[in-house]
Parts: structure tokens; sequence; C-alpha cells
């Protein structure tokens, strides 16, 4: 969490709310006491608040949504026996 004074706030506001989209909180002091915190909105969606809290917990880490540069021409890795669709369909026969 990231600390700043009000009088900082009000000066760089842009920069503290691009921390802030990027999942950051800000704690706003006033003469060194703290009185507010700027926290980023709740990802909308079930799974989303889901991996919110495994994020938190340090469990995963949420990606940008970005991909590499040379994704497209990236060779595929192979799936002897179609393990990936076997796995897909016994997690929605149970109800996954």
């Amino acid at each position: 969490m990231h600390t700043a004074a009000v009088s900082e706030i009000k000066a760089s506001l842009s920069e503290y709310l691009g921390k802030v989209k990027a999942g950051e909180d800000i704690l706003i002091t006033e003469r060194g006491r703290p009185i507010a915190r700027i926290v980023p909105l709740h990802r909308e969606g079930q799974i989303a608040g889901q991996l919110e809290h495994l994020e938190k917990r340090g469990l995963v880490k949420i990606g940008s949504g970005g991909l590499p540069d040379d994704f497209w021409s990236m060779s595929r890795p192979l799936d002897s026996g179609a393990a990936g669709v076997s796995a897909l369909l016994e997690e929605r026969e149970d109800g996954r």
C-alpha cells in the first residue's frame, strides 16, 4: 500500500489513479494521520472475484491480458490423447 499526503494527491491525482487502476491501494494522510484510502473497485463477475481473492492470498497472479508479440507464431504444445478435452468434459459433467 502506498501512502500519500493530501497535497501529493492534489498535485498528482492522475498518477495515483493510475496506481489504483493497476491494483494498488493508496492511503491518504493529512498532517501524518491517515484519513482515507483509495482502493480499486472489485472486478465484475464471480470468477474475477474469486481470482482477486486468490491473488490477495498470493496463490495466483492475474495477468495483464496482453500476449507476447510472437504468440501466434509459437509452436503449439502436443496434447497426446486429448487430455485437455477429457479434463474439460469431466469438469462439465461435474457441474464445475
